[in-house]
């Protein structure tokens, strides 16, 4: 997927879409919406079709997405592109819109098929099928159509959303469009962005169609882009110490997972934190990390009781033994800001009196669960989590009184408030031990040194995603990419955004 937006632009479900067309209709600001989208598509069709002279396929839906597609179809037309448009609903049980476009199609000249022609070498196959709201799976007909149009060949643009996509959830009904390109309308929808969006989509393109949203209806959800890391930290003066950027205690790192809270210590100590205290669980720890002895390890109850931290990070590799719970008991009463990660979470899921110490207490804390922990949390499924991710993660932030991150493709920040974020920074590569460990490293880091709780979790999953995204481009994963790798590429992101 590729997206070129600015940082906070705004994300819409589909009923909020619904209600600033019917705020722009209202406001007496007629925007024929249907010519502006299909025109707006068929201005990119064309520039993508390359002028290689060879038929386009417009394959229309029975909605207002088939309305689309006979708009686009029309203009292309009329730029002398051969156009075979197929279309298999009923012309009586469509829109006012869409019928108007359908006639305006034949009085151009233009011709329906009801099946899919023979295959051929077409320039461009266009997905006009099924639009946004889709609830339903698709079945029948129309998933022979996309079944048909994810047979490699040509490039596909997909309007909207791809058909068969949910566009506020990002899952796949049944069967979904792969596409090439996705021209989207008005407003970004999460569902084009999270779960299997990414992996639906293509390159995304935005048209307003000349709507302000924001001015129409308010946003709830809102895009991460680069510029969220200009405002993360302060420039540093020269006439400073290391105890001007804070100290992070790491508690976690039982017997066999030392490693991830070394993980977590080493992100935070790279992406600036002053000094790193690594509380050990392990009674058999090595007294000091080789390849990185700037940290500071010592047993977990050493580190609680320093009174010099900044936060704490807890959970990389904390198991979940009864001395595991004394210690997140005893992080919880310190009142530090807190990030909770891994088992802290499992913890905390399985004990009611933790979890209810979590929500009333008052001072930051950031958590950061992927689907499974986060359906811990919930008491649901991992698969009712990832059926709607950003459901999932504005009930947790709310329940919890926390923000939280929901981890994955698109990761979910959202907050107590009821205001979220998708990510769309990183890659498959980050599919990989220790990802998530680095994270809470990185965002422990960005609090230490005076970040704001919220810009230190977007800005920390955005260089996290980002970061993963630089190795790739020097040429390092997607296979095989590690966690360690990432540390130091969010640190030259950092310096150099």
């Amino acid at each position: 997927m590729t997206l070129r937006v600015a940082h906070n632009t705004p994300l819409y479900l589909t009923a909020d879409v619904r209600a600033i067309e019917a705020a722009a209709v209202a406001a007496k600001k007629p925007p024929q919406l249907m010519e502006k989208a299909g025109l707006a598509a068929a201005e990119i069709a064309r520039d993508l079709s390359g002028g290689t002279g060879k038929p386009v396929l417009v394959l229309a839906g029975p909605g207002d997405n088939g309305g689309d597609a006979f708009v686009l179809a029309r203009h292309l037309k009329k730029w002398f592109f051969k156009v075979t448009v197929v279309f298999a609903g009923e012309e009586k049980k469509l829109s006012a819109d869409a019928g108007a476009a359908l006639r305006a199609w034949r009085a151009a000249g233009g011709k329906i098929s009801t099946s899919l022609p023979a295959p051929q070498q077409w320039g461009l196959v266009v997905d006009g099928i099924f639009g946004t709201g889709l609830e339903r799976e698709v079945a029948g007909r129309y998933a022979e159509w996309v079944e048909s149009i994810n047979r490699p060949g040509a490039p596909v643009i997909s309007l909207d959303v791809p058909s068969g996509l949910q566009s506020d959830t990002g899952r796949v009904l049944g069967c979904a469009v792969r596409a090439s390109h996705t021209v989207t309308f008005i407003a970004l929808k999460p569902g084009l962005l999270t779960l299997d969006g990414p992996d639906q989509c293509g390159e995304i393109h935005l048209r307003t169609l000349g709507l302000d949203a924001q001015s129409l209806r308010p946003a709830g959800g809102f895009l991460i882009g680069p510029a969220v890391l200009a405002g993360a930290l302060k420039p540093r003066r020269m006439n400073s110490h290391k105890g001007d950027y804070g100290s992070v205690g790491v508690i976690g790192g039982d017997r066999g997972m030392v490693g991830a809270a070394l993980l977590a210590s080493r992100a935070a100590l790279k992406l600036g934190t002053g000094r790193v205290y690594v509380g050990l669980l392990a009674r058999d720890a090595p007294p000091v990390d080789a390849a990185q002895p700037e940290l500071m390890l010592r047993g977990a109850d050493e580190v609680l009781k320093l009174s010099s931290l900044s936060c704490l990070a807890v959970g990389p590799g904390l198991g979940q033994t009864p001395d595991a719970a004394f210690y997140l008991k005893w992080a919880l009463e310190s009142r530090l800001p807190l990030v909770l990660d891994a088992d802290a979470l499992n913890l905390i899921a399985d004990e009611k009196s933790l979890k209810d110490k979590l929500k009333q207490l008052d001072t930051i804390k950031i958590l950061t669960p992927h689907p499974a922990e986060a359906a811990r949390l919930l008491g649901t499924s991992t698969r009712d989590v990832q059926n709607d991710r950003v459901s999932a993660a504005t009930t947790l932030a709310k329940n919890l009184d926390s923000l939280v991150v929901l981890k994955g493709a698109g990761s979910i920040c959202a907050a107590p408030d009821g205001i979220w974020h998708i990510n769309t920074s990183g890659n498959p590569g980050m599919a990989s031990a220790g990802m998530g460990d680095v994270l809470t490293g990185i965002i422990a880091a960005l609090l230490s040194q005076g970040a704001d709780a919220n810009t230190a979790l977007l800005a920390g999953v955005y260089l996290h995603g980002a970061a993963a995204g630089r190795l790739i481009d020097q040429g390092i994963g997607p296979v095989g990419l590690t966690a360690i790798e990432v540390i130091d590429a969010a640190r030259a992101l950092l310096n150099r955004p």
